[in-house]
């Protein structure tokens, strides 16, 4: 007889509603059996996919995509082992990004066309794209400070697991713990108990990614404990690479837990820049008050006082680190 699939969602409260990553907030899965949606309930929460979903539905094509060529994602994406290359780590650099675009292009709505967001989810697909042929498993998490009080690090190791053991059938070991949990009022897994069983689910596997975006926007006072948990699976589990991304003010304490981490910062460039414009320009609402010339000038204006900020902003960070 054919398997059924049911879907399962649980409600936690309006708080945290546009996060994307509670369930029933911004998400529905789809699992083989109800046993199967309460383990992966139990694990954690958190169920970033639908927030994945979100984000890359507003990804523009084409931005972003210089960071899939650099040679550190490849070495990244292409290493084995644990070591040097085993954590990427993307941040984007003071005076550019976000208030960048705002401040010379103030017109336009949105914001920045390269945010983490924007670089994580392009990670993510690339990883997704490439899994069905080379065996590996991707798991990931979006940050979001309307969540941190959800976003405990024992809920973010456990949305991790939950994402690699339910690429198939559930591990006997985890769904044994579940059961012994039910016995017991259905309390949650500490700590140490997801770590212990995420270390099997990852030995399991011939390799992991494990994406988290947007680590500045995780509680301050938990994110010592996470990275902490997050070293530990580096450092045991050969199998396992990670990329994290975050603005610039949290890399010295990624670099206090994962010494060797490749660094690359992140902004758009000139190209990033002008397809962001032109898809503004493609989507203007009034298309017949502008002609073609007028659309050259203002790409060409803006990009030409991008580069000026530019200047402006590398030469005052440069003074602030002679003269602090």
């Amino acid at each position: 007889m054919a398997q059924t699939t049911h879907t399962h969602s649980v409600r936690f409260g309006d708080g945290n509603v546009n996060s994307g990553n509670i369930k029933d907030s911004f998400n529905t899965t789809f699992y083989k059996s109800d046993e199967d949606a309460q383990i992966t309930h139990w694990l954690s929460p958190l169920e970033p996919n639908k927030r994945h979903q979100g984000v890359r539905n507003d990804r523009l094509g084409g931005v972003g995509d210089w960071l899939l060529e650099t040679s550190e994602f490849r070495e990244w994406r292409g290493g084995e082992g644990g070591g040097a290359t085993a954590v990427l780590f993307c941040s984007g650099n003071p005076g550019v990004g976000k208030t960048y675009l705002w401040s010379v292009a103030g017109f336009f709505k949105e914001s920045n066309p390269l945010t983490s967001r924007n670089t994580s989810s392009l990670v993510i697909d690339r990883l997704c794209d490439q899994a069905p042929g080379e065996n590996l498993a991707v798991a990931w998490l979006y940050c979001d400070f309307l969540a941190q009080q959800e976003q405990t690090t024992a809920n973010v190791m456990g949305t991790i697991l939950g994402q690699l053991v339910g690429r198939g059938d559930i591990p006997k070991d985890v769904r044994e713990e579940f059961q012994q949990a039910k016995k017991v009022g259905g309390r949650r897994p500490l700590l140490a108990d997801l770590m212990r069983m995420l270390r099997t689910a990852v030995s399991s596997l011939p390799q992991v990614f494990v994406c988290i975006d947007a680590l500045d926007e995780f509680l301050p006072k938990n994110l010592p404990e996470l990275l902490e948990s997050l070293r530990d699976i580096v450092q045991e589990c050969p199998r396992v690479r990670m990329f994290l991304t975050g603005r610039s003010h949290v890399k010295e304490a990624i670099e206090r837990y994962f010494a060797k981490a490749v660094a690359i910062p992140i902004s758009p460039n000139q190209g990033d820049i002008r397809n962001y414009l032109e898809m503004k320009l493609d989507r203007d609402e009034e298309p017949d008050a502008m002609n073609n010339d007028l659309r050259v000038d203002i790409v060409r204006t803006i990009l030409e006082k991008m580069s000026d900020m530019c200047v402006r902003a590398c030469c005052t960070s440069l003074l602030l680190a002679i003269y602090p």
